[in-house]
């Protein structure tokens, strides 16, 4: 009977290499793929600014008005500079890829950073959010918010091992259901209002107990706060920058179209939920007790309360609305799932990172990224006990960064492209053009991140001004490991490599079976100079029977039986192998071990574990080599093929 391959089941079929061209992506589904982040932020980001200014009161709600429109003005200046980026890096331009061209390591690596520290924020809030519009659709779940969000990272994961195109399909029908339903939603609102219809959110009669009052500089930093956490709309932008390479050709345009397409959308949806939000008079808090209700009171996030006041008794579109944006929210991890994999394997490529993460997977995936991200998202979502008001502070800081960085490195390969003298005078109209609009995206993102670190810093925004640099310091010491190995291991041009003028083999045995007369076999054919069976006995008797058993088989080698009154196995090898390796004449000395190879996982822990132990020793003893020579039992065997012999050779 054939075996089930778990792995198969769950990612698929492996792809060949030449297969790669067929992952491409078209814009229609690049779409869903590279922008759920940035589409799906619009869902919590006027929420964001609400809870924010609800800590003055209901009359500071009227403030939402200004921080929108800045957000919204940034959010165009940040599309525009982007696309830039897609036609001047057409091989991927992320913040990383731009900044160390432009800037130098040190920018680079503070860009890559921060952007890994904001890809494992966005699948954690992503997905936290996510659920909390299941929660807020259906209370009773709201006690198994953290089991609900592992389950979540870890069906993304699983989507993303089986590779970007087949993913992408099932990514596109809640993004694009979200965008529908939204729209639907503001269609529906229009009309009732135009014909008289008065529409209030739930909320609105619940009164807000402001926490302090807030006037001059207070006031101040707080809009600066609300319009800081309003920035969340903007995450994942740069996504598609980083992509390009994904997209079909011509890779520049089409990743610049979807670009503008994207924040045609974002900032319209955005816009349109908040004059909703305070058309019906939306009030939220952190706390219920801010708007006089029990502690423990489940609320709903202000979107669903917009949806509800907006469909009235169309209870079933409530609920696909509910429905689309949690899906929406919990797919928009899928961003970092692209960005963080391919960020990694270009670091890996660079020595920054270990090598592990360069290599694609039998998917054609970034897999040990994606399981990385997963486990980091895993990790900070139990840390802070899925509350999204929590993690969202940790959120944009990385953003900005990258943003800032990313847009001064554009100002600076435009200064470039200027100073060349075979830049064409028609050409430089278009370049003066594109370096303004980067040098603009470049100002507003530094004074955003100004804004974000002074405002977000004491409210837990410090652990990621912690981490990055952490991350930082780490990256430099993985190259400059890399670098002594790589020194170390150069040999010069011309150096043939050398046979040892002396090999010795030692071959252990713990009884005369099949195993051991395997491993000597092979240590035969191995033609050494000299060869020697070594076994370690706990007291007379065993050693004798040990060689009783040895000369009824003659192998034909010399057998060394160690003495171990205290029964320790390793110990004594470990001290015959080392003193035959520093013993003079010796070159080379080869430890043969035969192992056994089982097929079951809890095998494994009955069997080989003083090989291992010693393997582990051996590893670090100058001059020694170690052999593994398998035994496979009968579980570790192929299944029976058409022909039985061949099965059993």
């Amino acid at each position: 009977m054939r075996r089930i391959n778990a792995k198969r089941v769950l990612v698929g079929e492996p792809l060949d290499t030449a297969r790669l061209g067929e992952t491409l992506l078209p814009k229609r589904l690049a779409l869903p793929i590279f922008c759920s982040d940035p589409l799906s932020s619009v869902a919590y980001a006027t929420e964001e600014i609400l809870l924010i200014l609800a800590l003055g009161g209901v009359t500071l709600l009227h403030l939402t008005w200004y921080a929108a429109a800045a957000i919204v003005f940034l959010m165009i200046v940040v599309v525009a500079s982007y696309r830039q980026t897609c036609h001047a890096y057409p091989g991927g331009g992320g913040a990383y890829i731009v900044s160390s061209e432009n800037l130098g390591p040190t920018a680079a690596l503070t860009a890559a950073s921060a952007l890994l520290v904001d890809y494992v924020l966005t699948v954690a809030v992503s997905v936290v959010s996510g659920v909390a519009a299941i929660t807020s659709a259906i209370p009773s779940l709201s006690d198994h918010e953290v089991v609900l969000s592992v389950g979540f990272v870890v069906l993304l994961t699983l989507m993303n091992l089986r590779g970007v195109r087949e993913s992408g399909r099932i990514f596109a029908i809640p993004t694009y259901g979200f965008v529908l339903v939204i729209y639907v939603m503001f269609a529906v609102a229009a009309v009732r209002i135009a014909t008289g219809a008065t529409i209030r959110a739930e909320s609105a009669s619940l009164p807000i107990i402001e926490t302090e009052t807030f006037t001059g500089l207070a006031l101040v930093l707080l809009v600066m706060r609300a319009f800081a956490s309003g920035c969340t709309a903007l995450t994942g932008v740069e996504a598609i920058s980083n992509g390009v390479p994904a997209f079909r050709k011509p890779k520049s345009r089409n990743a610049a179209n979807t670009l503008a397409i994207m924040g045609v959308l974002s900032v319209t949806m955005f816009l349109g939920i908040t004059i909703l939000a305070m058309a019906y008079q939306v009030h939220v808090a952190a706390d219920p007790t801010e708007l006089g209700l029990a502690p423990g009171t489940p609320t709903s996030t202000a979107l669903a309360q917009i949806g509800r006041a907006t469909f009235g008794s169309w209870h079933f579109l409530f609920y696909l609305l509910q429905a689309v944006t949690a899906g929406v929210l919990i797919l928009a991890a899928n961003t970092a799932f692209n960005g963080f994999p391919m960020l990694a394997s270009i670091l890996a490529k660079d020595r920054y990172a270990p090598r592990q993460l360069f290599n694609r997977g039998d998917r054609l995936v970034y897999s040990n990224g994606v399981v990385l991200l997963a486990l980091a998202a895993i990790a900070l979502i139990v840390a802070f006990d899925a509350e999204l008001t929590r993690l969202i502070q940790l959120y944009i800081i990385g953003v900005f960064v990258s943003f800032t960085l990313s847009q001064s490195g554009m100002v600076r390969h435009w200064r470039r492209v200027l100073a060349l003298p075979d830049t064409a005078k028609g050409e430089r109209v278009h370049i003066h053009r594109r370096l303004a609009i980067n040098a603009v995206g470049a100002a507003m993102t530094a004074l955003v991140l100004v804004i974000v670190l002074i405002t977000k810093f004491t409210h837990g925004a410090w652990l990621v001004v912690i981490a990055m640099p952490l991350l930082f310091v780490g990256m430099k010491g993985v190259r400059r490991h890399y670098d002594t190995v790589a020194d170390q291991v150069a040999v010069a041009p011309g150096v043939r490599p050398r046979k040892p003028s002396r090999h010795h083999v030692v071959v252990l045995v713990s009884s005369v079976h099949a195993p051991t007369l395997k491993a000597l076999g092979y240590a035969q054919a191995l033609r050494p100079d000299s060869l020697t069976a070594v076994s370690v006995a706990a007291d007379a008797e065993d050693a004798h029977r040990l060689r009783e058993a040895w000369a009824g088989h003659d192998p034909g080698v010399a057998l060394k039986v160690l003495h171990s009154p205290y029964r320790d196995v390793v110990g004594p090898v470990l001290e015959y192998v080392q003193e035959l390796a520093a013993a003079e004449g010796t070159d080379m000395l080869s430890v043969v071990i035969p192992e056994y190879v089982v097929g079951h996982w809890w095998e494994q822990p009955l069997h080989n574990q003083n090989a291992l132990r010693l393997k582990a020793r051996l590893l670090f003893t100058p001059g020694v080599a170690v052999i593994d020579v398998p035994y496979l039992l009968e579980s570790a065997k192929p299944a029976e093929t058409a022909d039985p012999t061949e099965a059993r050779r």
